[in-house]
Formats: structure tokens, C-alpha cells, sequence
């Protein structure tokens, strides 16, 4: 999942990705309440054995574990921190991670009534290989489904900050938006990747949270620890221009009379038959 921007590199991931602490903040709240509805969406039955491919800090592993009564769940990342950080906090015994890449996975043919990916098909160098590899790992007539963000529209804390910076800064923040980025999370190119891998009966929704943040510093303090593409972004700047974007943020955003900051958080979930 991840869970989850939303998001997980190949090899040689960097601070946030390596740390689960500083992802959760970020997106991981977020993709846990999209991995609730996602996976409620799946109709699986008890004592199914999943694969969680991506699975970061471990957000659908845990949401299967408490809601979904299922035989075993395989988390698989190339993260060794998003591992550690998955290992702490889930700690059923139906429950295993293993270390590795999502293009080659460490697992046998035809093992898994229902293979899932939160937020990585996009960060993958292959999603090719990854949505083949997940057909495979699928017995024929299992589930195979995933969900991205939708970059382009619908991910409101990552829109707001990257209009906001691209108008303080046109050409240092055009090619750093994941929505110009990112041409994988959209209706069409989902419903090809998985046609294209030979998944059958091949249907793409939309799932959107709320994202309420409780004031501006909850909103803004995540874009200070680096690593994804909006906050090494923020982290670029210096502090002069940091904190015009910092200010720019702030007027634009809409605040309600508790000071909270109320947005929403949309994904695309695509779903296959193997």
C-alpha cells in the first residue's frame, strides 16, 4: 500500500522512504482510510491468503488482518525501514514480510486467492512487469487489484502545493509535480496496464477520502522531512523562498472556524481477474 503519495521508489529509496515514522504523517493516514474502502470493495471471503505487493508500513496487511478474517497475509517491500516499521506495528501471527522487489516477486505460481498493491505501481521502473508478476502470484480466477493516487485532480493536499509552488516558481517546480510525472494514475492507462497483463473482467474506480487537517502546521510540517517529491521540493528552498510558499499556503488554503483544513484525497483502484 501502500499506503499507500503515496509512494515507494525502486532500489536506493531515500530518507522518507526508508523511514516509516516520517511516511506516516505524510500519506500514510491518508492511505489507510483508502485501503478500508478499497479492500471492502473486493468481496473476498474468511480464510483467503493474500499478497500484499508494496506493502510499506504496512496499511492494507493490517486493515486484512482486522477486518477480512484471513487465512495468512505476505507483505513484500524493498524498504528495509518501511519493513522494520511494518514488523512493529503488526505483529498477528498470520502475518509475514519478506524483503523485495514487486518486478520479480519472491513468491511461487498460483499461491494467493487475491494479490493487492497500495500506491506503488507508479514508482515501480516496470509496471509492466509488476502488474505480470502479480497476475502470476494469483491463483487463475483470483483477485488482482491496486490503487494509485490521482495525481492530476483529485490528491488535494498535493495539488494545492504544487499550484502554490509553481506559481511562486514556474520553472524549478513544473517538472517536480507528480501529476505531470506520473501518466500511470489515470482511468485509461490503469485499465490498459492490467488488459495488457491479461487480467480479465478489468474495471477502474474512484475511492476519496476526507483529509481534514487539524490546523496549517499539521498540513505543512509534513512537507519539512524530505524525501517525496513535494517536500525535498520544500526542502530545496531556501529559507526565504520556503517560507513565501509557507505564506502562499497558508492564505489559499480553506480554513474553517476551528482552524482546521478540511480536503479530500481521491484514488484510482483497478481490479482484474487472473
Amino acid at each position: 500500500m501502500a499506503t499507500g503519495d503515496e509512494p515507494r521508489p525502486a532500489p536506493g529509496p531515500d530518507r522518507l522512504w526508508a523511514a516509516g515514522e516520517a511516511y506516516e504523517p505524510y500519506v500514510g493516514r491518508w492511505s489507510r482510510l483508502v485501503a478500508a474502502r478499497f479492500l471492502g470493495r473486493l468481496g473476498l471471503g474468511a480464510g483467503a491468503r493474500w499478497l500484499d505487493v508494496g506493502c510499506g508500513t504496512g496499511a492494507l496487511t493490517e486493515r486484512i488482518l482486522a477486518h477480512h478474517a484471513p487465512e495468512a497475509v505476505i507483505g513484500i517491500d524493498p524498504s528495509e525501514g518501511f519493513l522494520a516499521y511494518a514488523r512493529r506495528r503488526v505483529t498477528d501471527p498470520r502475518a509475514g514480510f519478506l524483503h523485495g522487489d514487486a518486478q520479480a516477486l519472491p513468491v511461487g505460481d498460483a499461491a494467493f486467492d487475491a494479490v493487492v498493491s497500495g500506491l506503488v505501481l507508479n514508482f515501480v521502473p516496470d509496471a509492466g512487469k509488476v502488474a505480470s508478476e502479480m497476475r502470476r502470484a494469483a491463483w487463475p480466477g483470483g483477485i488482482v487489484a491496486a490503487y494509485v493516487w490521482d495525481y492530476a485532480e483529485g490528491m488535494g493536499m498535493m495539488r494545492r502545493f504544487w499550484d502554490a509552488a509553481a506559481a511562486l516558481d514556474p520553472v524549478g517546480a513544473g517538472g517536480k509535480d507528480e501529476a505531470l510525472r506520473f501518466a500511470l494514475c489515470r482511468p485509461e492507462p490503469l485499465q490498459a496496464l492490467f488488459a495488457g497483463a491479461g487480467m480479465r473482467e478489468v474495471a477502474v474506480t474512484a475511492i476519496e477520502v476526507p483529509t481534514v487537517f487539524r490546523d496549517f502546521d499539521d498540513y505543512w510540517s509534513p512537507f519539512l522531512a524530505g524525501g517525496a517529491p513535494a517536500p525535498a521540493y520544500c526542502l530545496s528552498l531556501d529559507e526565504e523562498r520556503r517560507a513565501a510558499l509557507r505564506d502562499a499556503l497558508r492564505a489559499a488554503l480553506p480554513v474553517g472556524a476551528d482552524g482546521s483544513i478540511a480536503l479530500s484525497a481521491r484514488a484510482w483502484a483497478v481490479r482484474g481477474t487472473a
